[in-house]
């Protein structure tokens, strides 16, 4: 078996591939050379191995937690290095500490810690990079990094209540769907195959649903791959930057998720732009920022459009406004703020008050869902109730 491995010498990481017969044999093997073992994986093909992503990439809670850690550290009166180095001690994930391993070495070389983290731009956004820098700058990088810890652990808790709230929506319209392809492929065949030996008229839902299970049986694994192919489709349709924008467009318009897209995305672009000021870093840049980090290609073109018309001289809340797609209090906030140059406190409050919007519009969102699964649910049944149900009266007359 081929196995890649990472493994740390001298203070310095090496990659490299080698033949085993198994894990184990070949980590005691590179330990005996007095190597560091950080990580050893099979090598398999790509797909394969991107199964294995949550061990061997860093996620979004693992970069969360690592900021907290070292806000804390160097909050408490520790050297960078020192910190780097307790990290180093106590991270037992091998993607993690290959991170930390990296950042130490180019400190201790000589390079800021900014500039390190420029070179992982798959773990620290723009943002995260703009605001290590400007806490260089200013000396204040520990309070720098506890204020982006802090908004770190909101955005984690954020993203956590809208996926806890829609988790069970989700799971339970999967089930319906699995459920009622499984019953019209399999089941309801072998229930309707009893009535062919009866020479009697059958209802027209009841016809309907022999035929559309008859298509069902002969058809499933056509429908199957149909299926996952349009997925995959869709998937690369809107990886492009048209797809992208139709995509966004369209969750814009639906009634009860484009309330929660809007004040999601609203609370991400305050919340990070407040942020940025608060740090030093200026208008300009943050709005620049801000649009690169907006996950709504809609949001970003407003962005961009009020980063235009900021940099020709107009105000913040004049752009927001010729922008159409912001809300009036955003507009009204901005602009009082600007003028009492507390801009970055009013955009904290204001991504409060957006924060608590969109937790009002996901309780909406699911207190609508569910009753409308309910519906589609107990029309679907009623439904197989009625055909299947119906011909049994029509052959009990049939008899009498």
């Amino acid at each position: 078996m081929k196995f890649k491995y990472r493994v740390l010498s001298d203070g310095k990481i090496i990659n490299g591939k080698s033949d085993a017969d198994n894990q184990q044999k070949l980590v005691d093997a590179l330990v005996s050379k007095h190597l560091t073992v950080l990580s050893v994986i099979e090598d398999k093909p790509s797909f394969l191995a991107s199964l294995q992503g949550s061990h061997t990439k860093v996620t979004f809670n693992d970069m969360v937690d690592f900021t907290r850690k070292i806000a804390m550290m160097l909050n408490a009166g520790l050297t960078i290095i020192d910190s780097l180095e307790i990290l180093k001690k106590q991270t037992k994930k091998p993607s993690i500490l290959a991170l930390i391993i990296e950042i130490d070495q180019d400190i201790r070389a000589g390079g800021s810690l900014s500039s390190s983290l420029s070179k992982h731009k798959e773990t620290f956004n723009n943002l995260y990079i703009a605001l290590i820098k400007a806490g260089e700058a200013s000396g204040k990088l520990d309070e720098i990094l506890l204020k982006l810890a802090d908004n770190l652990d909101k955005e984690r808790a954020f993203k956590g209540k809208i996926k806890g709230a829609l988790v069970y929506p989700v799971i339970v319209v999967v089930a319906m769907i699995i459920v009622m392809f499984v019953m019209v492929t399999f089941v309801i065949p072998q229930l309707l195959g009893l009535y062919k030996d009866f020479n009697v008229d059958l209802p027209i839902t009841t016809v309907f649903l022999i035929n559309l299970s008859s298509f069902f049986q002969k058809t499933w694994p056509l429908i199957i791959v149909g299926v996952v192919g349009l997925v995959v489709l869709l998937k690369r349709y809107i990886g492009t930057k048209t797809g992208r924008r139709s995509f966004d467009m369209l969750l814009l318009k639906i009634p009860i998720i484009s309330n929660v897209i809007r004040m999601s995305a609203l609370v991400d672009s305050t919340r990070t732009l407040a942020i940025l000021i608060a740090s030093g870093v200026s208008i300009l840049d943050g709005l620049s920022i801000v649009t690169e980090t907006t996950g709504n290609v809609v949001y970003q073109e407003a962005f961009q459009k009020v980063y235009s018309e900021v940099e020709k001289g107009a105000p913040i809340g004049k752009a927001l406004e010729n922008a159409e797609v912001f809300p009036p209090i955003l507009v009204q906030m901005a602009s009082v703020g600007e003028q009492t140059g507390n801009l970055d406190d009013t955009l904290h409050r204001i991504s409060n008050y957006f924060e608590m919007e969109s937790e009002l519009a996901v309780k909406a969102m699911t207190t609508l869902i569910e009753p409308a699964i309910l519906l589609v649910l107990g029309f679907f049944v009623g439904f197989l109730v009625l055909s299947v149900i119906t011909p049994i009266y029509n052959l009990t007359n049939a008899f009498k």
